[in-house]
């Protein structure tokens, strides 16, 4: 499928989605080409978040040059433009920060910009530089979100968080990791700390955080950002000999990303997913899945019976 018939299923499937919003399931509304954007509520302050954010690992570490920051100014101008607001980054990411940065300067529709990185990088005061640079490299004044990287470092960092979001210098703080054998001490820092957010991995493949780290941030209260939605491409290895199941359009899915980013905004205790691309054509086809309807359980079960047998 190229990108022109993506657009056009997309417009297609928006037009079918708008005029049946009355009474269907559009909990939250960010206005977006006429139709309701899906968003929940951050647990800490009741803060509405649209559920389709986006990351910045790899996508946006490049040499920029005028044809590179062409194209990737399209990319974050179709996140905009389609609802987006959580921009998701790290110092780990080598220039993705200033890449960004430099491109929200063109960039309409940033109202909503909700700014969030790192901090990865051993000491308090190595980490207050580095937290300061990254302001500079992004060009916002204050961050909506800064994270532990990894947990990199984290009893000292997560002091100077605390220190910060008291002194207004950021909104919210939390911790993150893409790594599955950390997910015992994630849990007990999740415990054991006041965290306004927390970041791991979850997808239809790998439903590991299900067990613990989900309900956990649900009775804590913490918001959850989820990492790593396809695999790093799995997903659509696994997938690209199969045609979606018919019943997908119960809940408007015309393709396998939209697919695999509903199950996994459609868990309770998800607020916000954020995958990376580089691709305007894959972009779009991410921010379509913020609209519409989501899988219930039943469906969600179904999901992942369909996936498991192909």
């Amino acid at each position: 499928m190229n990108i022109n018939d993506i657009l056009i299923s997309r417009r297609n499937l928006i037009k079918a989605m708008c005029a049946a919003s009355a009474g269907t399931f559009l909990p939250h509304a960010l206005l977006a080409n006429g139709c309701d954007v899906i968003s929940r509520t951050i647990p800490g302050s009741g803060e509405l978040l649209p559920v389709i954010g986006m990351g910045s690992s790899r996508a946006f570490d490049i040499v920029e040059n005028r044809v590179i920051r062409t194209h990737l100014g399209s990319v974050l101008q179709a996140f905009f433009d389609n609802g987006g607001a959580l921009i998701d980054s790290s110092p780990m990411y080598g220039a993705a920060e200033s890449v960004i940065g430099n491109l929200l300067k063109t960039t309409t529709n940033k109202g909503a910009l909700f700014a969030a990185t790192k901090v990865w990088t051993d000491g308090k005061q190595a980490g207050i530089r580095q937290m300061e640079q990254s302001m500079r490299r992004m060009g916002v004044k204050l961050f909506d979100l800064m994270q532990i990287h990894n947990l990199r470092d984290w009893e000292v960092h997560i002091q100077t968080l605390k220190e910060w979001k008291e002194q207004g210098l950021v909104r919210y703080i939390g911790i993150t990791t893409s790594h599955q054998l950390r997910h015992e001490e994630f849990e007990r820092i999740m415990k054991i700390q006041t965290l306004d957010f927390v970041q791991f991995s979850y997808n239809i493949d790998n439903r590991v955080a299900e067990q613990r780290l989900l309900p956990l941030a649900a009775e804590r209260g913490t918001a959850v950002l989820v990492n790593r939605p396809f695999q790093r491409g799995a997903l659509f290895q696994r997938t690209k000999a199969s045609r979606l199941p018919e019943w997908s359009s119960e809940i408007d899915c015309a393709t396998w990303g939209q697919f695999f980013i509903k199950f996994i905004v459609s868990h309770p205790a998800v607020t916000c997913v954020i995958p990376a691309t580089s691709k305007v054509h894959h972009m779009v086809d991410n921010m379509t899945a913020g609209f519409g309807r989501l899988p219930d359980a039943a469906m969600r079960k179904r999901m992942i019976e369909y996936y498991e047998s192909l």
